[in-house]
């Protein structure tokens, strides 16, 4: 029988492609584990092969959470994964087996195991007004009633600018006040995160990004649009499904599509390693020529 402390969560986090799913299927088989998807995009019914949602074999072999968990016209944040990973979490341990909390959306992880603070929730009719402003004029509102906060955020994200706009309109208080505080965080016991050569990554990456393409990506796309793709921003964030609804729209062609999606997401794999090396706290492992999965398996499970 298995010890509260054998069942305390584990954490596996990287860069798209670097092979958390693989480890985590294997970290599962042996320690009797269930694996939660840390993926804002694998939240939604449909995003399947650009996401790299595991396979239906793959499900039977190992039981996963929060995946097809809301529909693409539905919204969804880091607060609803908050409360259903937890639920997840107190789910897996009752049946004495070990939650693995597996995937690559980094504020999910940090606010699994920080909190959110107290930002109030979002506002629909506020953030349909800011949208339509122009990005230059929200970061100068922004950099005037929130200048901490217009330093650290990520000037290039209309969402994330919106957001933090539309938390201080509600509450009129600067953004940087209300969220978690999240500089003294202290370390998870359990949270890895997987490395790769980045030569070895990116061809990686290039191979994923031809099997998608190769299944059927452009067919998914066009049969996502009527359910309300394009309509919902967060899902067209996914890296692959905006690129191929441009290519449908007849903006650029197909083999220009393909190559544009590689290196969009070799740019998001090196933003992911950025903002894991600066954000968490992980024990760094790597995997490669001279350590497969196998070997980081048991790296963790005698870490654990």
């Amino acid at each position: 029988m298995a010890t509260g402390t054998e069942l305390q969560p584990i954490l596996l986090a990287g860069p798209t492609a670097v092979g958390k799913s693989e480890v985590a299927l294997s970290l599962a088989e042996k320690l009797n584990g269930e694996i939660i998807s840390v993926d804002s995009m694998q939240v939604y019914r449909g995003l399947d092969l650009g996401t790299a949602k595991p396979s239906p074999e793959e499900r039977r072999r190992v039981p996963h959470h929060l995946i097809d968990v809301a529909e693409l016209t539905a919204p969804f944040d880091a607060a609803q994964f908050v409360r259903l990973a937890h639920a997840a979490v107190s789910e897996i341990q009752s049946r004495r087996r070990v939650p693995i909390l597996c995937g690559g959306t980094g504020l999910y992880f940090k606010a699994f195991l920080e909190g959110l603070g107290d930002a109030p929730p979002a506002d629909l009719a506020l953030r349909a007004e800011l949208e339509v402003i122009p990005l230059v004029k929200l970061l100068d509102e922004l950099e005037q009633r929130d200048p901490v906060t217009f330093k650290k955020i990520d000037r290039q994200n209309p969402r994330r600018v919106i957001r933090a706009l539309e938390v201080i309109r509600l509450t009129g208080k600067p953004y940087a006040t209300q969220r978690a505080d999240w500089s003294n965080a202290q370390p998870a016991t359990h949270f890895f995160g997987l490395l790769r050569d980045p030569k070895e990554l990116h061809a990686r990456i290039n191979t994923r990004v031809d099997a998608m393409f190769r299944h059927g990506l452009v067919a998914e796309t066009e049969k996502l649009l009527p359910q309300g793709l394009a309509e919902n921003k967060t899902a067209m964030q996914a890296i692959g499904y905006r690129q191929v609804v441009e290519h449908l729209r007849g903006e650029r062609p197909l083999p220009e599509t393909i190559e544009l999606v590689k290196i969009r997401t070799r740019q998001f794999a090196k933003r992911q390693l950025t903002w894991f090396r600066r954000q968490a706290h992980l024990q760094w492992l790597e995997l490669g020529s001279q350590k497969t999965i196998s070997d980081v398996v048991n790296q963790i499970s005698n870490a654990v």
